[in-house]
């Protein structure tokens, strides 16, 4: 996966609670498999009409946010079911940073090991990151320095566990992690077992 380093980007904001996983990505899509051209049924039923119009007041739809590579959602952003393709689309459409009050456990975890970031922030820095979003500003998204960097250039410090943080930057997923982490046991073991069990390399 693209690692994640740094994203200097429009945020777009969309303060509404409980956005599921299927107003995300509809149910109805699911039999889609590949993950390049998901961007079109992101947010499908909030962004177009049953004529496949788009609705102008979705935030999404309007500029400059149609440009946005960053979300800042309201609380338990992306509840619900597990479907992968929630951040596959949001990705392909160009979000890669979510910053909320809390996420769906689920769906959090499938961010970090397709390369998008979930920022967890409490609620006077959400209003101050909203009212920034609504102004159409830039935020600086720097997960190597660990900060978002507002345009009056004050910073907020990005929590995420390490070895997360560490996949993101290296643009490992979890095989990837797994062989950069522990590659050196998993070569002794595959030595030994040679040499335990030679019929078995045959």
């Amino acid at each position: 996966m693209e690692p994640f380093i740094r994203l200097s980007s429009i945020a777009a904001p969309w303060n509404e609670a409980d956005i599921d996983t299927d107003i995300i990505y509809p149910a109805r899509f699911l039999t889609i498999t590949e993950k390049k051209g998901l961007g079109r049924y992101a947010f499908h039923d909030r962004r177009f009409d049953g004529e496949g119009r788009e609705f102008e007041d979705f935030i999404l739809n309007r500029a400059p946010w149609r440009q946005a590579g960053i979300l800042v959602a309201g609380p338990n952003f992306g509840c619900g079911s597990s479907r992968e393709q929630a951040p596959w689309s949001m990705l392909d459409l160009g979000i890669r940073c979510i910053i909320a009050p809390s996420f769906g456990e689920i769906f959090r975890g499938n961010c970090y090991r397709n390369g998008m970031l979930p920022v967890t922030v409490d609620e006077a820095t959400h209003a101050t990151l909203l009212a920034d979003a609504a102004a159409g500003a830039v935020l600086d998204v720097d997960l190597e320095a660990g900060t978002i960097t507002r345009p009056d250039g004050s910073k907020i410090a990005i929590i995420i566990d390490p070895q997360k943080r560490d996949a993101l930057l290296n643009g490992w997923d979890e095989v990837m992690t797994i062989l950069n982490r522990q590659g050196d046991a998993i070569n002794r073991y595959e030595t030994e077992r040679r040499q335990r069990f030679p019929w078995l390399a045959r």
